[in-house]
Parts: structure tokens; sequence; C-alpha cells
């Protein structure tokens, strides 16, 4: 996956001459609902963990592997979160690795909208992740590469999933929506697009890589709405193409790419340090999982604060740092044509980057669940669904709950390995 190139590319400069500096607003999440926000649990077990364990398997374009996972993805959705529409964009293409053989790609699709907008009148968060994993080696599975990313935008889905509901619900009992609001703000929806063929077959090439994105990009580029539609096509609905890859290594340095979406990347990195502030990050030395007492240490000296070391260090990088240096990956062809991107990979990539021991067990879980939270979070703020969460005791004491029995499973797994060695 991903390729550097450190020039300022034709891309870069269309861009940022079209577009400019943009910024949005919306409401900021209060401290009560970020301690709120679920994690995943036991869902993200790398062995039996309902979203997780189904994607760590080979997933090469057009296998058994690639099916049975893309299944996964529509009974997810299917299953949990009904109100959302599901769709496919079919392409087929010949690869280096597989001479004349055609070979079919498979984007999905999942989007929730406002119940009283038209086609046409939705600007959408896209959160978007490839599925496929590399031909070789063999056996190769891609946990950060993008299992795990896939799985922290399944869980974000669904952990806002009933806020949404409630939001939509409250406004069109109070006369907004449909006939009673013309405030293009809340003909706002949110779109999920896990792509496929974003690895090369052979090598990293134009035409050897990012199947799936370039098929997509051009289709939704032609896909006209109807006339006088605010936006024209599918493609200009896009209102932030939110990529994520190579997600879930120990300390992950990731920069904010772009100047034009430099303050979407600042607000994800405001809730970053809010949510390592208030304990939430269980990857932080400050998480009250990582505070324990020894026999050797006094409680003072435990409980003092602890260095943070920030996934998303550069919040206050400023306009002349941009040098135009990206990473070659799925928004390449979609930036191409004018789609603002909010870029979230490390560099450098994590040590197993295409290596066979990208798999389950060399994922570091706290990481890949504090990356579901940021990602909950942010989606939350960008939809507005602060007040539509429930920060009641007892709601926050589920939380708490769900979070014990974790822990207590993860002391019962380790007292049965003591006991086997």
């Amino acid at each position: 996956m991903a390729r550097i190139n450190s020039i300022i590319t034709q891309i870069i400069a269309l861009h940022l001459c079209i577009f400019g500096s943009i910024s949005r607003a919306y409401t900021t999440l209060s401290d009560k609902t970020l301690q709120v926000l679920p994690g995943p649990g036991t869902d993200f077990d790398i062995r039996n963990g309902a979203i997780l364990a189904p994607i760590l398997q080979p997933r090469v374009p057009g296998t058994p592997g690639s099916a049975a996972v893309l299944n996964h993805l529509v009974d997810f959705f299917k299953n949990t979160m009904p109100e959302w529409s599901i769709e496919f964009q079919n392409s087929t293409s010949k690869t280096p690795a597989t001479g004349d053989q055609q070979i079919p790609f498979v984007n999905m699709i999942a989007t929730r909208d406002p119940p009283w907008t038209t086609p046409g009148e939705v600007g959408r968060l896209t959160l978007v992740a490839h599925y496929d994993s590399k031909l070789t080696p063999s056996g190769f599975i891609g946990a950060t590469d993008s299992a795990a990313p896939c799985a922290m935008l399944m869980h974000a889905a669904r952990s806002i999933d009933g806020a949404l509901t409630k939001k939509w619900a409250a406004m069109q009992a109070e006369g907004l929506g449909e006939g009673g609001f013309s405030g293009i703000d809340e003909h706002k929806g949110l779109q999920i697009i896990f792509l496929d063929g974003e690895e090369a077959f052979s090598s990293w090439t134009d035409s050897d890589s990012l199947y799936g994105a370039r098929s997509l990009a051009e289709e939704w580029e032609q896909r006209p709405h109807p006339a006088l539609s605010t936006y024209h096509t599918a493609l200009s609905s896009i209102s932030l193409f939110l990529l994520l890859d190579l997600l879930g290594a120990k300390n992950p340095h990731v920069p904010s790419y772009f100047k034009t979406t430099h303050w979407a990347y600042r607000n994800m990195a405001g809730l970053e340090t809010r949510l390592r502030s208030l304990h939430q990050f269980k990857s932080s030395p400050n998480h009250p999982s990582k505070r324990t007492v020894s026999t050797k240490q006094s409680k003072a000296r435990v409980n003092k604060p602890r260095q943070e070391r920030l996934f998303l260090p550069e919040a206050a990088k400023t306009d002349d740092r941009f040098m135009g240096g990206m990473v070659l990956d799925d928004h390449v062809p979609f930036m191409a044509r004018g789609v603002e991107v909010l870029h979230i990979i490390p560099t450098p990539f994590p040590r197993v980057w295409h290596e066979l021991d990208d798999d389950g067990e060399h994922l570091d879980m706290d990481s890949v669940e504090d990356w579901a939270m940021l990602m909950t979070a942010f989606t939350a703020e960008w939809m507005d669904l602060e007040g539509f969460f429930d920060t009641s005791e007892e709601g926050r004491r589920d939380v708490l709950e769900g979070e014990e029995d974790v822990r207590e499973r993860k002391k019962r797994k380790l007292v049965t390995r003591k006991t086997e060695l």
C-alpha cells in the first residue's frame, strides 16, 4: 500500500489553486460526551471478535477471501445498521501478475443521509479504507494495511448511528428538514467507502495500483445529479475524503499533508489531546491501566503526568511548512478531480509494512482501539451530534462496565497463559 512522493505534484498545485484554504464550523463535543463514547471491546479480538477477526485473512481481489470479507462488511451494515443504504461499484482489469485474465474489483459504499433530503442536496463526510490485501508475499494478511482501519470505520459508524437517528428525528419533530429547514449545514450525510484493489499486483505504477479508487472516481465524476442540484455529481457531494491506512502499530506519527485540510487535521488533533487528558486513550502512558503502583514506587510518583507521544503532532504546523510531500494512496484519483482530502497515514510506515508479520498478533491493540475512538469522536463532531448521546450517569456506567468486562477477560487470559507455562 502507498508510496511516498516528495515532489510538488501537479495534482496538489491544481488543488490549491482551485480551492485555497477552506474551513468548517461545527459544535464541539463536550467532555461528558467524549467520556461516554463506546469502545469496541471484544469486537476487536483478533481471533473471535465480531468486527476485526473476519477481516484478518488474505483478501486478494477476485479470491474467496476477498468475497468473504466483502460479505462480512455487507452483513455488518445490514444486520447492525439497517438504515444505511449499500451500493457496489464494479470494474475489471488486467494486471501484470495475471496476464490476460480480467480481475474483478468491487467497491462497497455505505451511506446514511438525512431522511428528508434528495440526491444532489447532501454533502457527505466520506470515510475511506481499502479492504484488499497484497498478492505477495503468499499468505499476507495486512492487519495495519488495512484490516484494522476497516474495523475502525465500522466501529465509528455503529457508535454514532443511534445519535444520528435521534438528531434527525428531533429535527423532523420540530418542523426542520423537509419543507421546514433550508440551512445547507444540516443537509449533511455520512458515507463509508471500502475500496478494492489498492495494492499493486506486481510493482507500484500508475496502472498497477488503486484499481478500485480509479474506477470509482471516474464513474462518480460522470454521474450527474438532477439539474439545479447543490452538488452536481456524486463526486462533488464529498465534503471531505478522510482516508485511513497503515494504522494499528505502536507510536504512529501522522503528519498533516495538505494545507487545504489542515483545519480538519487540527480539529482531529484537538480531539486526540482532549481524549488523552480525559484518560480515554488506552495507549497513553497516563491511562489508568498504565498507572499501577508497585512496591518500589510511591503513589505520588506514579500519578505524576508522563509525556504524551501524540498520534497527530502537527496541529501547530504553519502554512510555510507545507512543501507538497504526499503518500500515494487511494485518495489520488479523487484529489486529481478536486476532492478535499485528509490522509491519516503514518510516516515512517510501520515496521511490518508489506511483511508477513503484518498480522493480528503484531497489532498494538491499545492503539487500534484509540484510533477507533478518535474516528468516532471526529465523526460525531462533524455530524453535530453533541446532545444526542446518553451522557447520564447510567450511560457512563454502561461504558465503564463494558471496559471492566474487557479487563476481566484479559486477566483471565493472562492467568490461563501463566498456568499453561
